[in-house]
């Protein structure tokens, strides 16, 4: 996998390295649709495999594809906000680490030239995609995702700790959900 071993000799992540962890992410020089995330979570950093979870099986319902085609079509890539797990917090998992985005994704972004839609999940792609300041309503951004049309298109993280947003927030599903499966769909078509 392009920059696997940069990655792991780097200093930056030797104690993930030590642990025998693999960065976790996929680059695919074909892809066309980009999906940002915020970092793996346990079961992801153990398996290797990208939104293999229950948030995975989410995302791919709202994107309208079944799992041979997020996994093997060539279509996308994804790219954490940190490529390790960061580890438990009081609740939920630690925030990705900041410096890691600001050292690879540059390098790792030139490598897919014809990404046509990058759908940013969460607050940190957000925020750091977005250049959000830290009072900016994560529900603002999300409402107003046609702002930042047609290159990024922000939504909620799909995990179930996101269930009561979800019902505070019906136009979600009934309005971006929506939309987004049309950019998908369509960008399928092109290629």
């Amino acid at each position: 996998m392009l920059f696997e071993d940069e990655i792991m000799a780097d200093p930056l992540n030797a104690e993930f390295t030590k642990k025998g962890w693999r960065p976790v992410y996929w680059i695919d020089e074909q892809a066309r649709i980009l999906i940002i995330g915020q970092a793996p979570g346990r079961k992801v950093q153990d398996t290797g495999i990208m939104w293999n979870d229950a948030s995975g099986d989410r995302l791919r319902e709202w994107l309208g594809v079944d799992r041979d085609t997020f996994y093997h079509s060539g279509l996308f890539a994804v790219l954490p906000m940190d490529c390790y797990y960061p580890g438990k917090a009081s609740s939920g998992d630690k925030p990705p680490r900041k410096e890691f985005a600001e050292q690879w994704h540059t390098r790792m972004l030139a490598k897919m030239p014809d990404i046509k839609l990058t759908i940013l999940i969460g607050s940190y792609a957000q925020r750091y995609y977005l250049g959000l300041s830290r009072q900016a309503r994560i529900t603002d951004v999300i409402q107003n995702y046609q702002s930042y049309l047609p290159k990024y298109l922000p939504i909620v993280h799909p995990s179930p700790r996101n269930n009561i947003w979800l019902k505070r927030n019906p136009w979600f599903e009934q309005e971006v959900i929506p939309e987004l499966q049309k950019k998908v769909q369509a960008i399928m078509k092109e290629s």
